[in-house]
């Protein structure tokens, strides 16, 4: 990985309303790069002044952008990708600099997000309505219509990505959309506010509030926002749904997970050692996809050691990412100190890594295997968020499965062999909303959405595909009768 270069002055970003930055009126705040706490930005929390202002020129805007043809807000969105992607590496970087990702991390993450754009952008050939005789004369049909103004509250990890799940699929079906990023990493809606605005997106339709806690309330408060769009923590995304729905909002909030993978000993060593390794180490296992618990059934001791060797090979700041905070970092070693003391084996530990002489003061945690962990254990059952994988030995896939089903996430689950028996018999009794076969990250592709089950989820459908596509609208049902007919029905 090429050394990125630190900023030597700082980044400053507001809020974005009315396609035009503006100052937000609460406390300065810091944005620290995990590679090496420096300081490289900074941006003002918004009060509720600033949401209201935010709100109420997306309200404004929503008439006329509502009612322009589908066709041609999907025009805008095309003409959105192609910004994007002339702008590709450059959103990379700040996206790398901010949330700690590799530089080729975060492109892929804004290469996902111009997948779900894509997905939208063919909005236009879909049916998005329906219409059919339903007695002699009669007419029932449906149309999709934008609900309203409504906001997407987002993650540190994926600054680009998780975004561009919301922002295509809501603005295609005419709704007004206000973004919340997280107060980690700010810095890359500079660059997704200013290409669409490039594109040609209207003033209003789209706006940015910067900010932490206090603004995600005053956006799940306020009663122009009809829908709510949410990805974080578990605990958070619960405390989202709750607070939305009471003010009678639509809310889908996705959680954490602990990511289970079983592994059988017929696994193809080569595709196991390197999924697996790729799963629990990718964006430094900072993503809700990641391998948190690998479950072996029966003698597998070969396979492992390909997945610890394969993990050997990444190495903090040159083919890995940072930890996003040192506070996290912390945590994650103490969570590996404690493991230890409960008697887990650490096959290899990341504790004492050692970066780049650049990057000596960021945030770095080494792959991390723990073997022989304990059912209900933290490092069994927390989601720890970082580089480390839970080896948990079986004898039987039924226990396998049980174990993994025991866990109150429903993110993620893979399994690993050679046997299309054995597969679909983990597809057929996993209750994950998310399975994979001989994959470690099984991400669904567009048009098949993503979302997971159980405290994975809060709220119904997909954020993704036209389970997004659904829930950024609603159903307008429409029944129509022009001529008189001598028989009588039911509709008459």
């Amino acid at each position: 990985m090429a050394e990125l270069q630190i900023p030597q002055s700082r980044l400053a970003c507001g809020n974005y309303v009315g396609a035009q930055w503006v100052k937000a009126s609460g406390s300065r705040r810091e944005v620290l790069s995990p590679y090496t706490n420096q300081v490289i930005g900074e941006f003002f929390e918004s009060t509720s002044g600033d949401v209201e202002s935010a709100v109420k020129t997306a309200h404004s805007a929503f008439a006329e952008w509502s009612q322009m043809p589908l066709k041609e807000r999907c025009q805008i969105l095309f003409r959105w990708r192609e910004v994007l992607l002339r702008d590709l590496e450059q959103i990379s970087v700040t996206a790398a600099l901010e949330c700690g990702k590799t530089v080729d991390e975060a492109r892929a993450g804004v290469l996902k997000g111009i997948e779900i754009l894509e997905f939208a952008t063919a909005a236009q050939n879909f049916d998005l309505g329906g219409q059919m005789e339903v007695s002699r004369g009669v007419t029932c049909a449906y149309q999709r219509t934008a609900l309203g103004v409504v906001a997407g509250i987002t993650p540190f990890n994926f600054p680009a990505m998780v975004p561009m799940w919301m922002i295509p699929l809501a603005l295609v079906v005419g709704n007004c959309f206000v973004w919340k990023p997280s107060d980690k990493t700010p810095l890359t809606s500079t660059w997704i506010a200013n290409t669409l605005t490039e594109a040609g997106l209207p003033k209003g339709v789209f706006s940015v509030v910067q900010g932490g806690q206090t603004t995600v309330e005053f956006l799940l408060d306020h009663p122009l926002i009809r829908a709510v769009g949410f990805v974080g923590s578990t605990p958070v995304a619960r405390s989202v749904y709750q607070r939305a729905t009471l003010h009678d909002k639509r809310v889908l909030a996705l959680g954490g997970a602990k990511n289970h993978i079983i592994l059988l000993p017929d696994a193809d060593p080569e595709v196991a050692g390197s999924g697996i390794a790729d799963s629990f180490t990718g964006c430094a296992g900072q993503r809700c996809m990641a391998a948190s618990v690998l479950v072996t059934v029966g003698d597998c001791e070969s396979l492992i050691e390909k997945i610890v060797n394969a993990a050997r090979t990444k190495q903090p700041g040159v083919n890995m990412g940072a930890i996003i905070t040192r506070q996290s970092r912390e945590r994650l070693v103490s969570a590996i100190n404690q493991a230890e003391k409960e008697g887990v084996r650490v096959v290899l530990d990341g504790r004492h890594g050692h970066p780049p002489s650049a990057y000596a003061q960021g945030n770095w945690l080494g792959p991390t295997v723990l073997d022989l962990v304990r059912p209900g254990s933290t490092a069994a059952c927390d989601e720890l968020f970082g580089p480390i994988l839970s080896i948990i030995r079986t004898k039987t896939l039924s226990e396998a499965i049980h174990l993994q089903n025991s866990s109150p996430f429903g993110n993620a689950a893979s399994v690993f062999t050679r046997d299309g028996g054995l597969a679909q018999r983990v597809v057929r009794e996993s209750r994950a909303g998310m399975i994979g076969v001989n994959i470690g990250v099984p991400v669904p592709r567009e048009p098949f959405s993503f979302g997971g089950t159980q405290a994975s989820k809060f709220g119904h459908g997909d954020i993704t595909g036209h389970s997004g596509i659904e829930f950024w609208s609603e159903r307008k049902k429409i029944t129509i009768k022009w001529n008189q007919n001598s028989d009588r029905t039911w509709m008459s």
